[in-house]
């Protein structure tokens, strides 16, 4: 009976070890699998989709520039239509689908973007689910929440720009 117990704690942290050592390396490695066609300058264009409804909030259609560039382990995204820059945060990465999140917070509201886009070659197609929350000045709750979500296309306008490792 010992030796049941003996097996079945080795077997147990054998399997743990191998759990820890697989999440870790998938954590730090997903940068590294986004494709360079990723980065560089692209023209976006943005067209709402008629199934989110109409938002005084959110403009039926936008064309924007978005300068993604890497460096090191962070992704900078800068559109200079906007002024908006900051780092995005990678969710998903497989083959040439990719899910990045941005998240900006003003005065009392946060604006959270969620984008899912299908690279190919110079071009790439996706969604982009944008949720903007106002926030009481009083005590900070929740007083309002709006979402849209946008069907993108974009097209490259110029290279890529990776600098570091």
């Amino acid at each position: 009976m010992k030796f049941l117990r003996s097996l079945i704690l080795i077997f147990l942290l054998f399997c743990g070890t191998c759990a820890i050592a697989t999440t870790l390396k998938g954590g730090v490695s997903s940068i590294d699998r986004v494709p360079k066609t990723f980065y560089g300058t692209w023209r976006v264009v943005a067209k709402i989709d008629k199934q989110t409804g109409k938002s005084v909030n959110f403009k039926p259609n936008t064309v924007d520039v978005w300068n993604l560039s890497r460096q090191g382990d962070v992704i900078n995204l800068n559109n200079p239509f906007t002024g908006a820059s900051g780092s995005v945060n990678l969710d998903y990465v497989d083959g040439d689908i990719i899910r990045f999140t941005k998240t900006g917070d003003y005065d009392n509201k946060k604006l959270t973007d969620t984008v899912d886009l299908k690279l190919s070659g110079n071009t790439f197609t996706g969604i982009n689910t944008l949720v903007l929350e106002t926030f009481s000045t009083f005590d900070n709750s929740l007083l309002e929440k709006d979402t849209a979500v946008y069907i993108l296309k974009g097209e490259k306008i110029s290279g890529s720009s990776i600098t570091g490792k």
